[in-house]
């Protein structure tokens, strides 16, 4: 029987890359981002995708059902981006508020929805994609550190939960641009094709772990990063 697997945030990099991988797989993948139409290029055989706003819950409760009726869910990825850098007392309430609204409130809404379908069938993964802003703060990332820190918990907390209930929640650290060319191109100036090349297989391997041998955190890093 085909699985489907839904992307939250299919932005150019990780999230298409992710798409594809398990595509080729033969999963039915149904990708979603801000601006629908910036996922024509990725368009096509198993994978289909629409514009969506991660920060409402109707439309992420939609979203992942349009998975569900393609075939059972067996995989959801949020992998909504929200890196913003300004000093203190420039970040502003409503840059905070929105940097929130997308990297943290946008992640329990997208977990809290795919656990819906999942726990019928005791049996499912979700896999959310953070950053190191999650485990430690710097100078000009206020917002999204915090935001970033407040995925980290909620993954945590909803992987104690439904751990025990079959379904794999695991949070991934992945410091790397998700939705622009000019992302793609320093990070191969800097540290090579491979670093992009690679990150998908890191969620084909945790997708493919045993029960008795599941992840909830790892970070993935290319050997030429400066962390």
């Amino acid at each position: 029987m085909s699985q489907s697997v839904a992307v939250i945030g299919a932005g150019d990099h990780i999230g298409a890359a992710i798409a594809r991988r398990f595509a080729a797989e033969g999963f039915l993948v149904h990708a979603g981002r801000r601006n629908g139409e910036k996922l024509a290029p990725l368009l096509g055989g198993n994978i289909t995708g629409r514009s969506l706003d991660a920060r409402e819950s109707e439309d992420v409760t939609a979203f992942v059902a349009e998975a569900e009726a393609r075939a059972p869910l067996d995989l959801v990825v949020f992998n909504v981006g929200a890196n913003v850098n300004f000093p203190l007392t420039e970040t502003t309430d409503r840059v905070f508020r929105k940097v929130w609204e997308m990297a943290c409130y946008a992640g329990f809404v997208s977990v809290r929805e795919a656990a819906k379908l999942m726990l019928p069938r005791g049996s499912g993964k979700i896999f959310v994609t953070g950053a190191t802003a999650g485990l430690r703060g710097k100078p000009g990332y206020a917002a999204f550190a915090a935001a970033k820190a407040g995925l980290r918990a909620m993954a945590q907390s909803a992987a104690r939960e439904l751990w025990p209930q079959g379904i794999h929640v695991a949070h991934l650290v992945i410091d790397a641009g998700v939705d622009t060319e000019w992302v793609r191109a320093r990070v191969t100036e800097r540290i090579g094709e491979e670093a992009l090349a690679a990150q998908p297989e890191a969620y084909w391997a945790l997708y493919n772990q045993p029960k008795s041998a599941w992840t909830f955190e790892q970070e993935i890093r290319p050997y030429g990063e400066k962390w």
